[in-house]
């Protein structure tokens, strides 16, 4: 895993942010993070603001292999439905990554319609997979 940053891997320093939301802040930290200490929340934040992505979810994926159900600060889950919500656009462009992300569903197809979770939650999930599927 690599120390490099996504400021250093995308040669692209952002300016100090004019909106000062705790959201547009972390965003703003975790450019400057080394990746290699990358947390599953850290992923989830900046996935779900398509930050970074062809740098990231080579990560997520490496994480999901390991828990397909890794969780961030929200739920059982939620790294996977900031990973599904990712543009079709994106997966096209990096069909390998696409892949890999359907294997990883189809292995775990079982864990996704059985987890104990809400019913929204499971739902938003298994739309997601569809959705990827689809792609």
């Amino acid at each position: 895993m690599t120390t490099a940053t996504l400021e250093q891997l995308e040669s692209d320093v952002w300016p100090a942010p004019e909106y000062s939301s705790s959201l547009v802040r972390k965003c703003h930290q975790l450019r400057k993070k080394p990746l290699a200490e990358f947390e599953v929340e850290d992923l989830r934040i900046m996935l779900g603001q398509q930050i970074g992505e062809k740098h990231l979810v080579p990560l997520a994926l490496e994480r999901l292999s390991e828990n397909i159900l890794a969780e961030g600060d929200f739920y059982e889950g939620d790294l996977l439905n900031s990973v599904l919500r990712l543009p079709a656009s994106f997966w096209k462009a990096n069909f390998p990554m696409l892949l890999e992300l359907k294997g990883l569903l189809h292995a775990n197809r079982d864990v996704l319609e059985t987890f104990d979770t809400t019913e929204s939650i499971r739902e938003e999930l298994l739309l997601g997979v569809r959705r990827v599927e689809g792609i």
